[in-house]
């Protein structure tokens, strides 16, 4: 019984200190369009200090969003976070210009896990954020 006790606590342990699914998600509208901005590059970053540390890259669904881009393995614990929408990338791949060739948004997380949205409008020349729900 000993055997079987350790390795289920283990993993109980392991579940208790991952972010749930969909802690942090992200949105991006195409202003010029009023399309979803599909197949964008999000990266998710931490402050460590002076400098960044790089958690989470992936690209937005057909729909325009990321369900869930904090890596489930871990906790979302507080501190400064950057989210960084890879825009130029995504307007050259439809043969356009765009002034921003990428947007920073850098927010407070304040508790352990805490969800978050981070909704994206954009445009080639313009973008507006905030905080979602």
């Amino acid at each position: 019984m000993k055997l079987l006790i350790a390795p289920v606590l283990s993993l109980l342990s392991f579940c208790a200190l991952a972010a749930p699914e969909g802690t942090l998600s992200v949105h991006v509208l195409n202003q010029q369009t009023g399309l979803p901005s599909s197949g964008m590059v999000v990266e998710l970053a931490k402050q460590d200090g002076a400098s960044w540390k790089q958690l989470a890259t992936q690209k937005t669904s057909d729909d325009g969003r990321i369900k869930s881009l904090f890596p489930a393995e871990a906790e979302m614990t507080p501190g400064v976070y950057k989210v960084t929408f890879k825009t130029g990338d995504y307007f050259k791949a439809d043969a356009k210009q765009t002034f921003f060739p990428s947007v920073p948004v850098i927010f407070n997380v304040d508790k352990t896990n805490q969800k978050l949205h981070i909704p994206l409008l954009l445009s080639q020349y313009g973008y507006s954020t905030y905080r979602g729900s």
